[in-house]
């Protein structure tokens, strides 16, 4: 009898350790102690939620650029990938002072810091991005291959989630890539990205590009 319940309670505990892995152990890795892999089920879910509550703030409130908002039904996106949620090494600058001019939209000038490089490997390609801090937002301005065919072509933004970020690390999820407000409505200006934040691979992931009114 006692060996018979000894081997029940062993069964039980591999079949404890064998859902909390399939489940959650996704969420365990970690590097610089930040969160490296997630659960893509559970990640997709809350993507999805996000971007609903977007839609809904650019369907009602009075500060979003949509001007026809009566006949707006959402922007396009592309499916939720958590392949283009990636932990990229950061470089940082030396000289904490150095500055980068930000060309607008509307021809107008703006200055960001620099704040470090952002190294990673994508779908094979190694990639590099200057991360620029405006105040207290970290920001990535890129282009891509998908730029001016599936997405806006003057670029599309990421900022930095604080907390996904330290002096070595950062997470970069590019499907919080987002389109700037002048993609929308021309009364705004908006930065353009940096010569050298042309990457060398199509990230179909984030906000892609529909002319709204």
């Amino acid at each position: 009898m006692l060996k018979n319940k000894f081997f029940l309670i062993v069964a039980i505990l591999l079949v404890f350790f064998v859902v909390y892995y399939t489940f959650f152990g996704g969420n365990t890795a970690s590097v610089d102690g930040l969160e490296a892999t997630i659960n893509p089920a559970t990640y997709g879910r809350q993507v999805v939620e996000k971007r609903t509550e977007k839609d809904q703030f650019l369907r009602t409130n009075a500060e979003s650029p949509i001007l026809d908002k009566a006949s707006f039904r959402g922007l396009s996106y592309f499916a939720p990938d958590v392949s283009y949620r990636v932990v990229a090494r950061l470089e940082p600058f030396a000289d904490k002072t150095q500055k980068l001019v930000v060309s607008m939209s509307d021809g107008s000038e703006e200055v960001y810091e620099k704040f470090a490089h952002a190294v990673f490997s994508l779908h094979g390609e190694a990639c590099r991005l200057l991360v620029v801090k405006l105040e207290n937002t970290y920001s990535i301005l890129f282009r891509d291959s998908t730029s001016g065919k599936e997405t806006y072509g003057g670029g599309r933004y990421i900022e930095l989630d604080p907390k996904q970020l330290t002096d070595n690390h950062a997470i970069i999820d590019f499907n919080t890539a987002y389109n700037p407000y002048c993609a929308y409505n021309p009364r705004y200006a908006c930065p353009l990205p940096p010569t050298e934040n042309k990457l060398p691979v199509a990230i179909k992931s984030g906000e892609k590009y529909i002319a709204h009114e």
